[in-house]
C-alpha cells in the first residue's frame, strides 16, 4: 500500500505548511475571481 504513493507525495500530504499555503492560495485566487466580475452581481441582489 505504502509503495503506491511516492515518499514526494506522502510529505507533501503529512506537511500541514504545505496544505496552509495551498489553502491560502486558493482563497486568493477566488478572492480576485470574486472581485474581477462575480461581486458586481453578487452586489446588485
Amino acid at each position: 500500500m505504502s509503495a503506491a504513493i511516492s515518499k514526494s507525495n506522502h510529505a507533501k500530504m503529512q506537511n500541514p505548511i504545505i496544505q496552509f499555503f495551498k489553502y491560502i492560495w486558493l482563497s486568493i485566487k477566488i478572492m480576485l475571481i470574486v472581485l474581477k466580475g462575480h461581486g458586481g452581481t453578487r452586489n446588485k441582489s
